[in-house]
């Protein structure tokens, strides 16, 4: 096997286990003694921590479940590793935190972890963080600005694909991310649709 073959292989489990690391379930426990498993959805992801754990936790675990899926799309583009690998790493740090080894493949819905990959993948994405933030504070739904954001972002992809000239492994990559991120909201959506949905801002218990 080549040494760029190892690098890459390589790069892809990186990308698996640091996506599955469960950042919300260690400080949930560390801080507050709280297993997210057993409270709120029973997502380990950030909105579940806002609604069981404050802001404060929710922040960190959204930060840090942001880096771990940038972590192995910025390590592959500093190694001048093929975007075919650098894509597959980001889709299996993805996958990694929706369906971690860590803890009987459970995990949270990839919004944090995706948006990281993709922005490694694509800076200027970062904006689409504004369309996330205005949805929230107009719905005061998370879900729905996360699936919202997550349509949203593969259709500006795609549309830059078609004017411009970017890596279609990483386009491809990200249709994943995004396909993966609705898919782990199908609750969600089932529940936005019934009006049983909770908002921004409440706790569970």
């Amino acid at each position: 096997m080549s040494t760029e073959a190892v690098i890459a292989f390589t790069l892809v489990i990186v990308g698996y286990l640091s996506g599955a690391v469960p950042w919300g379930i260690v400080l949930g426990k560390v801080v507050q003694g709280v297993d997210l498993r057993s409270h709120g959805s029973g997502s380990t992801g950030a909105t579940n921590a806002l609604r069981v754990l404050g802001w404060r936790v929710s922040a960190a675990v959204f930060l840090l479940d942001f880096f771990k899926g940038m972590l192995p799309v910025v390590l592959g583009r500093v190694l001048g590793v093929d975007w075919w690998w650098i894509g597959i790493a980001g889709v299996t740090a993805v996958v990694g935190h929706c369906w971690s080894p860590f803890i009987k493949f459970r995990g949270g819905k990839g919004m944090a972890t995706g948006g990281g990959a993709v922005v490694a993948m694509f800076p200027w994405l970062v904006l689409i963080g504004l369309l996330t933030a205005a949805v929230t504070l107009l719905t005061r739904y998370v879900s729905l600005a996360s699936i919202l954001t997550a349509i949203g972002g593969v259709l500006i992809v795609l549309l830059a694909a078609w004017i411009g000239d970017l890596p279609w492994q990483a386009v491809l990559a990200t249709l994943t991310i995004s396909s993966i991120i609705v898919f782990k909201h199908h609750e969600n959506i089932r529940r936005l649709l019934n009006g049983t949905e909770r908002r921004f801002g409440e706790r569970a218990a």
